[in-house]
């Protein structure tokens, strides 16, 4: 059953087959919204006569029934039937009769979907917030404990200057004040109804857009109905480059872990219970989570570039490409869930090394100190830094590490400005509200 067919309508099997694709698999995910959309359709319809008071009841009352159907996963796309949208019409009109067959009046399947997607995403992008928002609470939470572990910097993988565990995991939860910003950017494109636009071209009936609009809960509306069909595809590729953003943070994230916890760093360590062995080695213990998760967000972090290669130099106007957009991007949403759900549940048991500047190969982590000791006492910058490049060169060079720590800018980094970086991200995640 097709909402387009016509009574000589017929497709060979291998053509519809094609051409429905993974379809039926992700319009699952979409049938809760589907319902949703519907019944602010019909509500506007009955508000400009389209439904009588009877037909408008009997519409509400049998989506409804098909809602709770899908809430409680009794819901499924039939095999002869192409989509989600045609299987609740056919549903519809099965238990209620004519009412249901004009449900769809003064409706495209083409803003039908439009709709579909962004109140879908709308979910799914508060429901990211929420989990990224749990893990820079985590991340403020273990710098604020670790601030006075110090570990060594690195530049070019080269040991640079001495560092914190309290700004390694504080970096990480800035950055997700800045993805969050792009979350919530994201959001806004998603947050206007493109319902009424029909399939691009508007509607002959009179209908209500700003009706459906506050019954959906959208903050405003896609004004002009030719836009309304070219945000589909533009909307999930904005949206896939806000959740690459936040994958990019994870990524490096899982990335330092990965080399931390190496035996030729043992910054860093986890208990068994969330490492894996080897089949041979029995001394293994491995860090797959993280691992599995830098290769995740890099597949996150490909979802914009497939989309926009996919929309590319496509004209203005409905083509069926788009389909394609939610095989691209909704397996990326469930992903990156994963992703930040797992960090909630592993990071917390991460082990610190407090002692690890005591290994002799760190002894220049503190050559910048050195220099500035000499500039403090007069000595301009230059001649400092030659005086201790030289005394590196002839393997002279010394410090005392107490007194290092006790005089170096390292006090200093138990300032991690962490106060205003929650304010900053306190800031962001109101806009959601």
């Amino acid at each position: 059953m097709k909402l387009w067919n016509k009574d000589q309508t017929s497709l060979a099997e291998s053509v519809e087959k094609f051409t429905v694709g993974n379809d039926k698999i992700f319009d699952v995910l979409l049938a809760k919204h589907d319902v949703i959309g519907s019944l602010a359709h019909a509500k506007m319809l009955h508000s400009i006569g389209i439904l009588s008071s009877d037909e408008i009841t009997n519409v509400e009352n049998a989506l409804d029934n098909i809602l709770q159907k899908i809430l409680n996963h009794e819901f499924k796309i039939d095999d002869d039937v192409e989509d989600v949208h045609s299987q609740i019409e056919m549903m519809l009109t099965e238990m209620i009769g004519e009412a249901g067959k004009k449900i769809h009046t003064g409706r495209s399947r083409n803003d039908q979907v439009a709709t579909d997607i962004k109140l879908y995403l709308k979910d799914e992008i508060v429901a990211i917030k929420n989990l990224v928002f749990s893990l820079f609470n985590l991340l403020i939470a273990l710098s604020n404990e670790h601030k006075e572990a110090l570990m060594p910097g690195y530049t070019h993988f080269q040991i640079a200057m001495p560092s914190s565990f309290g700004l390694w995991f504080a970096a990480f939860a800035e950055s997700l004040v800045d993805d969050i910003t792009l979350l919530h950017a994201a959001y806004s494109i998603a947050d206007k109804n493109p319902l009424g636009s029909g399939a691009g071209y508007g509607s002959a009936f009179a209908l209500d857009r700003k009706l459906t609009t506050q019954l959906l809960n959208f903050n405003t509306l896609n004004y002009n109905a030719v836009y309304a069909q070219t945000t589909r595809g533009k909307t999930e590729k904005i949206t896939a480059m806000a959740l690459s953003s936040i994958a990019s943070t994870l990524n490096k994230l899982a990335a330092d872990v990965c080399l931390y916890v190496n035996q030729n760093h043992s910054f860093i360590s986890f208990p068994d219970d969330v490492t894996t062995g080897s089949s041979i080695m029995p001394h293994k213990k491995n860090p797959d989570v993280f691992e599995l998760i830098r290769s995740k967000t890099n597949i996150i972090q490909g979802a914009p570039n497939t989309l926009a290669l996919m929309l590319t130099n496509m004209p203005t106007g409905y083509h069926r490409d788009v389909q394609l957009t939610k095989e691209v991007l909704f397996p990326q949403i469930n992903s990156l869930k994963d992703c930040l759900n797992i960090l909630l549940i592993v990071l917390p048991q991460i082990n610190i090394n407090t002692n690890i500047l005591k290994d002799e190969k760190y002894t220049y982590l503190f050559s910048v100190e050195a220099v500035n000791d000499l500039v403090k006492k007069g000595v301009p910058f230059r001649d400092a830094y030659r005086q201790v490049g030289d005394d590196i060169d002839n393997n002279t060079f010394s410090y005392d590490l107490s007194r290092m720590l006790e005089h170096t800018h390292v006090g200093s980094l138990g300032n991690l400005c962490n106060d205003e970086i929650v304010k900053a991200m306190q800031q962001q995640t109101a806009f959601f509200t």
